[in-house]
């Protein structure tokens, strides 16, 4: 019997304003990302995870909707999201929508209905409470680390806001919102989108009693030294996802549910699969922001699987939108590290999820203060942050704007020197970063078998399904004992050759073995 589609799958993350530029106008769009399809076909992906599509102000491009039915005018019209939907459908390449339930646009129909009084039909579509002590309801903060709350004077009320005070929270305790994400779900997978990438999938519901989130020291899961467990990660959110799980399983296509599952424990993020019927798949931070060594690596790994309920699928991603570029986190810029952290991306048992120019091995681009436009970016405290520096526009090939734009035409972040880097320079250049992505995936076993094989000290070496891969974490050299095979792949050179039993790993090298 065949895996589902989505076991063992590739998925590429687009982010459409930066992706191909067709109108000359700085910004990318979806004519664009139809007019890249032949590249990732030719890469061998087989879904694509599109950016906030539908209209909004862009407070937060694109992750505050102003109307869920649909398409944002600066990125093209309802006609060419159909069209982008069917030319991939054409190559084999399903389109996975950015879906975003926790918040709205201050801007939606909903909210200007919900603030214009205390009995508006909307009003009680979103989170609103009482002062407390002539301030805020209570401690909770947003993700740029502000209050939560803002005062609005019509209503005399607060209203929670877990990210910019743009971005109004929905009140999933209101049934009418539910069954509103429901008709949104149906009217997209009746256009033939392949599923949804849930944006905020930890934080839907909120404690009903509005409670103090408790103190806890700082950490990447709780920046702002605050644990999250009133303010999001609440029990009741499983509930959403059974009811969507319920109506994505009656369509024949098969569309699937892609949580941004935002928790670093592997067990709290298995809990968001149920028991096969809620996330198809979950994002793993805990994976995304683990150190770059062998033994780290290893032990997020294997501490995933274990947590993963019977036939769950897990997912492995290096890079997105909000953080800096797997290239630059964790490769520090070196070559052979990305090499080596794409061969483990692309093999391990599971979902691979690539972001735009990973295949390239693109690191971040240096985007100055005054060139930033992402306001999330400058609200922050207490250290300002920098998403943009991850959202810069893709290189196409050696000249002017490196294809992604029309010559002279300014994009909307700064393109970054990427000379050498083009898909059209390595995409001809055999033992390229692109060529090795393409033959990584090409090699892509769709089993979830995983086996740990003993190795020594900064190495890692594992089975994944007919696969053996090891990896050398480290700046000497290694030599590893493989199990037999007939080929193997070097991150070094993207070329296969004959196998070896006894294998001299070059530093960060990794090699992949075949039957």
């Amino acid at each position: 019997m065949n895996p589902p589609w989505w076991q063992g799958c590739t998925i590429y993350q687009v982010y459409v304003r930066s992706f191909r530029d067709t109108d000359d106008d700085g910004y990318g769009d979806l004519r664009g990302v139809t007019a890249g399809l032949d590249h990732l076909g030719w890469l061998g992906v087989d879904a694509i995870w599109l950016s906030p599509t539908m209209p909004s102000p862009d407070h937060d491009w694109g992750y505050d909707v102003s109307d869920y039915y649909g398409v944002h005018p600066e990125l093209g019209t309802m006609a060419d999201m159909d069209g982008l939907i069917a030319r991939a459908k054409a190559r084999g390449i399903r389109v996975l929508m950015d879906l975003v339930p926790n918040h709205t646009s201050s801007e939606h129909a909903w909210f200007v209905d919900a603030r214009s009084g205390r009995g508006a039909t909307h009003h009680d579509w979103y989170v609103w409470a009482e002062a407390r002590d002539g301030g805020p309801p209570n401690n909770w903060l947003d993700a740029t680390g502000n209050p939560a709350w803002t005062l609005d004077e019509t209503t005399g009320q607060y209203y929670l806001h877990n990210f910019l005070e743009w971005q109004p929270d929905l009140n999933w305790w209101n049934r009418d919102v539910h069954a509103e994400f429901l008709r949104i779900i149906a009217f997209w997978l009746d256009r033939g989108v392949a599923g949804f990438r849930i944006d905020v999938a930890h934080g839907l519901y909120k404690d009903a009693l509005l409670r103090d989130d408790p103190p806890t020291p700082r950490s990447t899961g709780a920046p702002y030294g605050l644990e999250g467990i009133y303010s999001k990660h609440r029990p009741e959110t499983h509930s959403v996802f059974r009811d969507w799980r319920h109506l994505v399983d009656g369509y024949r296509s098969a569309p699937i549910l892609l949580g941004e599952t935002w928790v670093l424990d592997p067990a709290q993020m298995a809990r968001y699969y149920g028991h096969g019927d809620e996330l198809h798949l979950a994002l793993n931070f805990g994976f995304f922001f683990s150190d770059f060594t062998a033994a780290a690596m290893r032990s997020v790994v294997e501490q995933t699987l274990a947590a993963l309920p019977p036939g769950a699928c897990p997912v492995w991603a290096g890079s997105n939108h909000d953080d800096s570029r797997f290239p630059t986190r964790w490769c520090r810029g070196d070559d052979q590290r990305v090499r080596l952290a794409l061969t483990v991306l692309c093999t391990l048992p599971g979902t691979t999820i690539l972001y735009y120019g990973d295949e390239l091995g693109l690191g971040d681009v240096e985007v100055p203060d005054e060139q930033q436009r992402d306001p999330m970016s400058w609200h922050g405290r207490p250290a300002r942050v920098n998403r943009d520096v991850a959202r810069t526009p893709l290189p196409w090939r050696p000249g002017s704007n490196y294809g992604f734009t029309g010559a002279g035409v300014a994009p909307w972040l700064p393109l970054g020197g990427r000379d050498g880097r083009t898909i059209a320079e390595q995409r001809h250049d055999p033992g390229s970063v692109l060529c090795l992505t393409r033959e990584l995936l090409a090699l892509k076993d769709r089993s979830l078998e995983y086996r740990s094989h003993p190795s020594p000290p900064q190495t890692w070496i594992y089975g994944s399904g007919r696969l053996t891969v090891a990896g050398n974490f480290s700046s000497e050299a290694r030599t590893v004992e493989l199990p037999a095979g007939t080929k193997m792949l070097s991150s070094r050179t993207a070329s296969l050759v004959g196998a070896a039993r006894r294998v001299e790993l070059q530093p960060w090298e990794a090699v992949v073995s075949t039957p």
